[in-house]
């Protein structure tokens, strides 16, 4: 998992794994980064983070079908335009699929959900009135022990609940701003 090559733009690192799952276990979390400023707004869109964990169990399980079980999270602030999709759980869905197939590791067994939450705040709570996120839980089978590609492609769904451009492409800024 260490040998994942990941955009700049998030920053990953080991985390506590669960620890009765599965005899062994590793995890990492990752978030995205903003460095235009060290200082976080207060009402703040776009934050996005999750954790990949590696669940190993060398006996097997039947339910896994295999030995090596990746469970992964993903939490994303939306703007309210996005959460109000109705494709939305299909597309978040469509770009983990995405991610995995687009590497040569194969996989099985992939399972999860995809929820987006509105919620609205009342009285005394801080925050934005209106706060959308996305919830994206998956879970899948590695058939091999190359476990940075699955980080990589975690990352890369990462990237795309956070509204991140694709790898690659630098956003326009409008002049002025």
């Amino acid at each position: 998992m260490g040998t994942a090559r990941v955009r700049r733009e998030i920053e990953v690192g080991p985390i506590r794994p669960p620890q009765r799952l599965a005899p062994y276990s590793y995890a990492v979390g990752a978030e995205v980064v903003h460095p235009e400023s060290d200082i976080v707004p207060e009402q703040t869109e776009g934050d996005a983070f999750g954790r990949l964990i590696l669940l190993y169990d060398p006996e097997g399980d039947d339910a896994w079908n295999g030995t090596m079980r990746l469970v992964a999270y993903i939490q994303a602030d939306l703007d309210a335009a996005v959460a109000a999709d109705p494709l939305l759980p299909e597309v978040a869905w469509s770009w983990l699929v995405d991610a995995l197939e687009s590497r040569p590791e194969p996989i099985t067994a992939l399972g999860g959900t995809v929820t987006a939450t509105s919620s609205v705040r009342y009285g005394d709570i801080a925050g934005p009135p209106h706060a959308y996120q996305l919830e994206l839980r998956a879970s899948w089978t590695a058939q091999t022990t190359a476990l940075g590609s699955h980080v990589e492609a975690f990352c890369e769904v990462l990237a795309y609940a956070a509204g991140l451009p694709p790898a690659g492409i630098t956003e326009l800024r409008a002049f002025g701003d």
